[in-house]
């Protein structure tokens, strides 16, 4: 068919798209020959993927057309699968590092949500007492740090207990679930070990769950589990800490713009470095000095972690961190003591200095 009616075919049958490429004899020149026409823009991964298929069909018609056997030259292909092993004896895979990231990004990444999440949940309840002067009352009665203090734990706590509640409710609504719609849970898993079973009979298969089963057993989780605890609750405090000088010291949620993204900005860091730098690179210089910053130490050092830090490195940075949260602590409450009762004025970072300093 024509061009034209291939583009109504692939209007009419509401296709992704379209790859015309025009009848020529010359192989050198097909390289400007071939067009991909669609609705909407199509994405980098499929213009890739297309283009590597073409550049290898293309290879295969020009080693034919010079003599060469392709086939015999597939055939002689050979995947290289190197073994891993430490001085120690100890067996590693490739597998090892994706499940030692995925271990390390799903905390990094969980402490990252829960410090915006329910940090901006303390900046509000600050901003909300103080607007309704309720905070004048409660100044009267308890000191400004013990208030703070006690605004940031009691949120924490709030956020821990919510979600658990979740947990709760997904799992009985899925257990009432099947129990309305008829779902036998058993039924359901058999696919799942009809998979496995053609897994254990495939000797490639089983040398791949094998070599995850050794990576998970290979992952210190007793370490893992007692520096999640410790790096989330010190992280969490350090960045409560802030998020409650800042509602303290504007009026409105508009004004907390200026003081927010400087606290936002070593968070994304440690996010950035985590995924790019500690994967790549887990003891380098750039992660095991963003591992003892305080302000990055809770992402990074999390991330680091299961690719195997020595203890007197972890304690090292978990003392720095607690006492930059003390010390922050300190600095938020001169803040929170002056703010929290000045009203109709936006402070300037001069400002808060002069705080500070009363």
């Amino acid at each position: 068919m024509s061009l034209n009616d291939a583009k109504e075919l692939v209007k009419q049958t509401e296709a992704y798209g379209l790859l015309y490429i025009e009848k020529i004899s010359n192989l050198d020149s097909i390289s400007n020959q071939i067009k991909f026409y669609s609705e909407e823009s199509p994405s980098l991964t499929i213009i890739s993927n297309l283009e590597s298929k073409i550049d290898k069909k293309i290879e295969n018609l020009k080693l034919q057309k010079k003599g060469v056997d392709v086939a015999m030259i597939e055939a002689s292909k050979t995947n290289i699968n190197i073994a891993q092993e430490s001085f120690e004896g100890e067996k590693t895979s490739k597998i090892d590092s994706v499940i030692k990231l995925a271990f390390g990004g799903a905390s990094g990444y969980l402490l990252f949500m829960f410090i915006i999440i329910y940090g901006n949940m303390i900046m509000r309840s600050v901003i909300e007492e103080k607007t309704s002067r309720i905070i004048e009352v409660i100044i009267s009665s308890v000191k400004p740090m013990q208030l703070m203090l006690g605004k940031i734990i009691g949120t924490s706590l709030a956020g821990i207990t919510q979600f658990i509640i979740w947990l709760f409710i997904g799992g009985a609504l899925l257990f009432t679930v099947s129990i309305i719609f008829g779902i036998d849970t058993s039924q359901v898993q058999s696919p799942n070990q009809q998979i496995m079973e053609e897994a254990m009979n495939n000797s490639n298969m089983h040398m791949q769950i094998q070599d995850v089963y050794n990576s998970l057993h290979h992952l210190p989780m007793a370490n893992l589990i007692v520096a999640f605890i410790l790096f989330f609750i010190g992280g969490y405090l350090l960045y409560s800490s802030l998020y409650a000088a800042i509602g303290a010291a504007v009026d409105n949620e508009t004004d907390t713009q200026q003081f927010i993204v400087p606290i936002l900005m070593p968070l994304i860091l440690a996010v950035y470095i985590g995924f790019f730098t500690v994967i790549e690179d887990p003891h380098g210089t750039v992660s095991t000095v963003f591992s003892f910053i305080p302000f990055t130490s809770p992402v990074v050092m999390l991330m680091r972690i299961p690719f195997g830090v020595p203890i007197w490195q972890q304690l090292v940075s978990l003392l720095l961190l607690v006492g930059t949260f003390i010390f922050t602590v300190w600095f938020a409450a001169k803040i929170y003591r002056v703010g929290i009762l000045m009203y109709g004025k936006k402070p300037t970072y001069k400002e808060l200095i002069k705080w500070i300093k009363y």
